[in-house]
């Protein structure tokens, strides 16, 4: 527990964003999820979600929670959220270091009519069951299908039952293990990103 002299905070006394950092800047590193949606018009989007994690061992299933529409869309949802409400389905790309710039540029805003795929130059290919496309540089992709959608607060938790595990051979070890050393996963800390450091195992 802080000391004596730490400093305390209560949401009701500060501001939203106030707290907001706090949080991002102590509940860390995070995951990003790279989520591949595609619009009912069949319009392809990309784009990034560090309220990243596994919500269930069986059924298998992740979360990603999605915030609010960009401030130049104030009151809107964001494409992805659309998206996943009319189709039902989504991918979860990871992002190793080696795409960080490619994840970055697809995480400005931009028009729902601008594809990501191709603004930040990355291949989309072939799902096995949703035709939502992978991320082709990306080393691992989960295909999901929605299982529901939860309101918390002015966000909204996404919880996606996994179809597919697609895990390129660079980043297989057998036996169904990951071999997370040579996928070198990207990390969102506060408004930084950080690669995975040296592993170790406990007690040391």
């Amino acid at each position: 527990m802080p000391n004596t002299n730490a400093n305390t905070f209560y949401p009701e006394a500060i501001g939203v964003q106030e707290m907001y950092k706090l949080m991002i800047g102590s509940v860390v590193p995070r995951p990003i999820a790279w989520v591949s949606t595609k619009s009912k018009e069949g319009m392809l989007n990309l784009a990034p979600f560090s309220f990243f994690t596994v919500a269930s061992r069986q059924p298998p299933t992740l979360s990603i929670t999605i915030g609010r529409g960009a401030k130049e869309r104030a009151g809107t949802v964001k494409d992805t959220l659309t998206n996943i409400r009319e189709t039902k389905t989504f991918i979860i790309n990871v992002v190793p270091e080696a795409l960080a710039n490619q994840m970055y540029e697809s995480s400005k805003h931009v028009e729902s009519s601008v594809n990501e795929f191709e603004k930040a130059c990355v291949t989309p290919v072939s799902s096995q069951k949703s035709g939502i496309p992978y991320v082709k540089e990306s080393p691992i992709a989960f295909e999901c299908a929605l299982d529901r959608i939860i309101k918390v607060g002015t966000d909204h938790m996404v919880l996606g039952q996994i179809q597919c595990v697609c895990v390129d051979e660079s980043a297989y070890s057998g036996n169904y293990r990951i071999n997370i050393e040579n996928w070198k996963p990207l990390a969102r800390l506060a408004g930084n990103y950080a690669p995975l450091g040296c592993s170790f195992k406990l007690p040391k």
